[in-house]
């Protein structure tokens, strides 16, 4: 499937349909939900550049779950060690190193700055009632930390 999203997508075939993008397309056509219909696109177009980890998915050695980590941060270059992890491990296991790579990009730095600097703690006394409201606003990872 995410090889005909991909062909679909480099032949611009949801203009046809009058929609704006694949992601678009799949959202009204398949009924998707946005943020799998963009999950899906994404997918298939780095598939395109991970010949190894395409085989491997194709043949059913990957799952979707270690697939969509995965291309999150391989590369050509790292691909092979990514698969061989991958075919080791849960999808779960997968997940986490992929976010711990991802983590130590450098271009990761510049992002986690931005949710440092913007973070904010937000305190509203409402006398009348008896109660303080607060606020936190912070990166993703922490804020999924304290939900759990």
């Amino acid at each position: 499937m995410l090889v005909l999203i991909r062909e679909f997508d480099e032949r611009a075939g949801f203009v046809k349909w009058g929609q704006d993008s694949t992601t678009a397309w799949l959202e009204w056509r398949c009924d998707f939900a946005a943020n799998t219909a963009r999950e899906k696109v994404r997918v298939a177009r780095a598939l395109k550049e991970l010949p190894r980890m395409s085989a491997e998915f194709a043949s059913g050695a990957l799952s979707y779950s270690k697939v969509r980590a995965m291309t999150r941060v391989a590369t050509q270059a790292n691909e092979a060690e990514l698969i061989a992890f991958a075919l080791r491990h849960s999808a779960s296991h997968v997940a986490q190193r992929c976010r711990e790579m991802r983590m130590a990009m450098p271009d990761s730095a510049g992002v986690a700055e931005r949710a440092f600097a913007n973070r904010c703690l937000r305190i509203k006394h409402n006398r009348d009632r008896g109660v303080v409201t607060v606020t936190v606003e912070l990166p993703t990872e922490a804020g999924e930390l304290i939900e759990k």
